[in-house]
């Protein structure tokens, strides 16, 4: 090797491009939009307080499996702990309003 002169670097990370989405991406993000419309219905007609509490558990999955489709179609795996936090705080607000509910009664 030459004095004074810089090797470039051997892996250099390419920059991420938003690729275009595989059908299968495509029809699960339709399925989930579809799941995301009936759980909006459940949550402003559902009968019963529980009914309701449900459909905002099942509110925050669907967003998780958005935000996951879309990392998946970015290529990108810091939108996984986005997710992760999501889960967390859906599960910690339901456990929480079911102890108050409990309590309630």
């Amino acid at each position: 090797m030459k004095e004074g002169i810089i090797p470039e670097p051997v892996l250099a990370m390419p920059e991420p491009t938003l690729a275009m989405p595989e059908p299968v991406l495509v029809i699960a993000m339709a399925f989930l939009l579809v799941a995301l419309v009936l759980t909006l219905f459940r949550l402003v007609k559902g009968p019963t307080m529980n009914d309701r509490i449900l459909a905002m558990d099942l509110t925050a999955s669907v967003a998780m499996g958005f935000i996951l489709l879309y990392s998946m179609v970015l290529r990108e795996g810091m939108y996984f702990d986005i997710a992760i936090v999501i889960a967390l705080v859906s599960f910690m607000g339901t456990v929480a309003i079911s102890t108050y509910l409990k309590i309630r009664r």
